[in-house]
């Protein structure tokens, strides 16, 4: 749990590393989903 000394907030390197997904991971993905699922439909129906 964090501690506030001084008014800084005092955190263990564990808990320091411990991070949440912001919405630009979830962008990410999407992204990245949406153009492999264009990539395989265009390798399928388009290819010479």
């Amino acid at each position: 749990m964090a501690t506030r000394r001084h008014d800084q907030i005092i955190e263990t390197p564990t808990e320091a590393r411990q991070a949440e997904p912001g919405p630009s991971v979830l962008a990410l993905l999407t992204v990245s989903t949406g153009l492999v699922i264009l990539g395989v439909v265009w390798f399928v129906f388009f290819r010479t």
